[in-house]
């Protein structure tokens, strides 16, 4: 790899930034993906903040970075940047030049397609959800019950805080990847499945909102 570079580097608002949560693996591709040749990087910006946002302050400052120095955005995934069209080919039309680590040899129109295809699933999700609601609350289902929801919460605090000592020791792991060695060391999950990225998101997010 030849040429300068900024990375970007994003993690959602769930305390993900602040305990280090996927930087490590993101910093990780992003180092990969240079490695060999004579580059430079130059900088690295990390933002805390959800994916649906277009509001990136320390995105703002990598681009101009980019400008300034006349250097390519590398990021490790397209779903670092933003899972919203709009944003996507705002990007695009900002006259800096960015690569993916997961898709290098990508296109700009199969950037783009890409993130329009994830947008979608992002609404379908959302409205197949109202959806269901909504069809429950008219077969006069009542949804939710407080002390049954409390319950619920008080006993999955329960389960994740004993997990908390192993989810520490693996803090610096993408949730993928913890979720991998969990597995690997068959470590239980709350509810006996398999460990999944969603489910050790889940856990840490817990114990995270339980400090």
């Amino acid at each position: 790899m030849r040429g300068k570079f900024i990375s970007y580097l994003r993690v959602s608002t769930d305390k993900q930034g602040v305990r280090g949560y996927g930087i490590a693996a993101q910093r990780k591709a992003v180092k990969d993906y240079l490695d060999g040749g004579r580059w430079q990087l130059l900088g690295e910006f990390v933002e805390v903040e959800s994916g649906r946002r277009n509001d990136r302050p320390q995105l703002a400052r990598a681009l101009a970075a980019c400008k300034k120095h006349r250097a390519k955005l590398v990021i490790a995934k397209l779903d670092r940047l933003a899972r919203n069209v709009r944003f996507i080919a705002t990007l695009m039309d900002g006259n800096v030049e960015f690569v993916c680590c997961d898709m290098p040899q990508a296109t700009r129109l199969t950037i783009h397609v890409l993130a329009a295809v994830a947008e979608h699933e992002r609404e379908m999700i959302v409205k197949r959800t109202k959806e269901g609601l909504a069809a429950a609350r008219a077969r006069g289902v009542k949804l939710g019950n407080p002390a049954l929801a409390a319950a619920n919460r008080t006993a999955a605090l329960e389960r994740a805080e004993a997990l908390r000592p192993i989810l520490v020791e693996l803090s610096e792991l993408s949730a993928t990847a913890a979720a991998a060695e969990l597995n690997a060391r068959a470590v239980a999950t709350p509810t006996g499945a398999n460990w999944s990225a969603i489910t050790v998101i889940r856990v840490r997010r817990r114990l995270a909102h339980a400090r």
